[in-house]
């Protein structure tokens, strides 16, 4: 599990297959640790400890490359890397997975608002002040639209991660709030929402 707080931007060193080279300022990097890659949890197969970078290896799966902008990455590509959380981390951000939901374009962007496309499909998992993961980086939705939304960039957070050399058109990874996606199974199963329902869900 990671928190959505970026903590190096990597690179892409080499691209081979199905596998991909990222080289990382991030000590305390191991052999089967999860390593968030743009948002999406992969494993690190293998690793190349050196004394200011180190270079590992990760796997993508058929699944990955369907579903992320993994699939679009090459050789000098930046990446947002965040290690998975310890019992000692600070919660900073919102828990995030690494279970990317689909990828999203780049609409537009006016001084610190970038403005995101919102799939019909995912439109219900996104609130306003509600929490949302692009590109593995926790945000606040600033606001909602009928099939966009945006997100208040500050100024450290562009400085930070990938956002500062994006443009508009370019594809990113949305992972909703897992949250959300649960309070949706709960309603579903249940068909009559009173003040009984509410008392059992912890909602008093």
């Amino acid at each position: 599990m990671f928190t959505g707080i970026i903590e190096d931007i990597g690179k892409v060193v080499e691209v081979k297959k199905n596998f991909l080279f990222i080289e990382t300022s991030l000590g305390d990097i191991n052999i089967k640790d999860s390593i968030s890659v743009n948002g999406v949890c992969l494993t690190v197969i293998d690793i190349d400890k050196k004394k200011e970078k180190s270079l590992f290896k990760a796997e993508l799966s058929y699944e990955t490359l369907n579903r992320t902008n993994l699939k679009f990455v090459k050789p000098n590509t930046l990446v947002n890397l965040e290690r998975a959380v310890k019992t000692t981390t600070p919660l900073g951000g919102h828990f995030v997975l690494g279970h990317i939901d689909t990828t999203i374009r780049l609409l537009k962007i006016i001084k610190e608002e970038f403005e995101f496309e919102l799939p019909k499909e995912y439109k219900k998992y996104i609130v306003e002040k509600g929490s949302v993961a692009i590109d593995g980086i926790s945000l606040t939705v600033a606001k909602k639209y009928k099939d966009r939304f945006s997100v208040v960039i500050l100024p450290y957070t562009l400085e930070n991660t990938t956002l500062k050399i994006k443009k508009v058109e370019d594809l990113f990874n949305l992972e909703v709030d897992i949250l959300a996606k649960y309070v949706e199974s709960i309603i579903s199963k249940e068909q009559n929402i009173d003040l009984e329902f509410l008392k059992k869900h912890g909602f008093t």
